[in-house]
């Protein structure tokens, strides 16, 4: 070990690896295998106290700081080239409080671990949808998942943070101590430190799910995609509209929580109403646990592809918008998604959080995976070719989606408002801007 190794490992708990240490290659990968970068550290974090070690030796050294949970981050800024990273995940604990309904969730947990914990209880809180998700990345910028329309997103159910600050500072953050980082925290990403525990509000969830596709050709499929956004518009909160277009089939329908004879009867309704549009190539309607929803994506999110996409909000799904979207030319269209929004996440008032464009009504996001670095290129330049021109419908962006875009994604996620209040945040929290391995929201020019 180096002799700056050893000085830090005095300092942490936890293990430090350099190069060539065992465990080193494991936990400098992620989840998109187009990211090979090479820390000069990886600190296993064991505390929040190791986190704010490491940190002030990050700063004291002049490294530059990436911060791994799940790793799904498609920019990769979880790896920081010949800088420091701290590995959270030996922090995975949940602990629940079912009398309170509150969970206290590390921040090294996974979104497998916080279900797993919380519906032992009969309780839930918003979280996406692939189990080996970090709870870090996906709360902080947002949260969107299956429980969204009926409890608000990710961070609208925190009820406090646990933040390691630049200055190697801990402290509790909420709606009365250190009010404005916990608003930035909800929904401005890990630009303020780095969160070493969550504090959840959890909601009765008894665990019945349903997942409800009708499946069309591309080439038939404009009409039933109509009546399909028609409907989506008065949907109950139980229901989130979502579509998928692989290759040229698309699938419309919706997943829903809750009473499964209940969800049956809307996938009736839905069913007939698409077939005045035209004939439904296959219906797939398919009872689930919450549990066994919130796996059911994880062997197609697997960590060994390389990949690319590029998102959008949208106001409203307008007829050119449908043309465009179902407009799949040439060999390698990327596959498209579309999640509704609404419910419970437009009931909170804008100002409320960093969160923005809260008057989406659905997320888009065109994604290619592909195994060969030769064609890195190629699948990259479909992606863009294919949602370019969908950007003058779009409303913006989840910042979460964004890939490297600088600035300009930055736009995109934020009104000008908020990231002036942002900039304010930071300038008071992280004035070196020390956390800029994200989507940065730069602190005011010195």
């Amino acid at each position: 070990m180096s002799t700056s190794g050893r000085m830090l490992r005095s300092r942490v708990e936890g293990p430090v690896l350099e190069p060539g240490d065992a465990g080193y290659d494991e936990s400098r990968s992620v989840w998109n295998a187009m990211i090979d970068r090479r820390p000069r550290f990886v600190v296993r974090c064991a505390s929040a106290g190791d986190v704010a070690s490491a940190v002030r030796f990050a700063v004291e050294h002049e490294l530059e700081v990436g911060v791994r949970c799940g790793g799904h981050g498609i920019v990769g800024h979880a790896v920081p080239d010949d800088g420091l990273m701290l590995d959270l995940r030996p922090m995975g604990e949940v602990q629940v409080d079912a009398t309170a309904r509150r969970a206290r969730v590390q921040g090294g947990a996974l979104l497998g671990a916080l279900d797993l914990a919380t519906q032992a209880y009969g309780l839930a809180t918003t979280a996406g949808n692939v189990s080996h998700t970090g709870v870090g990345g996906l709360t902080l910028g947002g949260g969107m998942g299956w429980l969204a329309r009926q409890h608000g997103l990710s961070c609208d159910n925190v009820v406090s943070f646990e933040v390691v600050t630049a200055g190697g500072e801990i402290l509790r953050a909420d709606a009365e101590s250190h009010p404005e980082l916990y608003w930035a925290l909800r929904g401005g990403g890990g630009n303020f430190g780095v969160v070493t525990e969550f504090e959840f509000a959890l909601h009765p969830e008894p665990g019945d799910a349903l997942s409800v596709e009708f499946l069309f050709p591309v080439s038939s499929a404009a009409g039933p995609m109509r009546r399909w956004r028609d409907a989506s518009r008065t949907a109950d909160r139980r229901a989130t509209w979502n579509a998928t277009i692989v290759e040229q089939t698309v699938s419309l329908g919706f997943v829903w929580v809750g009473d499964a004879a209940a969800g049956a009867d809307r996938a009736d309704e839905l069913g007939a109403l698409l077939a005045t549009a035209g004939p439904i190539a296959r219906r797939i309607v398919e009872p689930l646990s919450y549990l066994e929803l919130q796996v059911r994506e994880d062997d197609v999110e697997g960590p060994a592809l390389r990949r690319y996409w590029k998102g959008h909000y949208f106001r409203d799904l307008g007829d050119e918008v449908i043309d465009a979207v179902l407009a799949r030319d040439g060999d390698d269209v990327p596959d498209v998604s579309l999640q509704a929004y609404g419910g419970a996440i437009a009931d909170v008032a804008d100002g409320d959080t960093a969160f923005s464009r809260r008057d989406t009504a659905f997320e888009f996001v065109a994604a290619c995976r592909w195994h060969e670095p030769a064609d890195d290129e190629k699948r990259m330049v479909a992606a863009r070719r294919y949602a370019g021109p969908l950007e003058r419908f779009a409303s913006g962006a989840y910042v979460n989606a964004l890939g490297d875009e600088g600035a300009a994604g930055i736009r995109r996620a934020y009104s000008e408002d908020k990231l002036a209040r942002l900039r304010t945040v930071k300038d008071a929290y992280d004035p070196a801007n020390v956390f800029h391995h994200n989507q940065n929201i730069a602190p005011s020019p010195a």
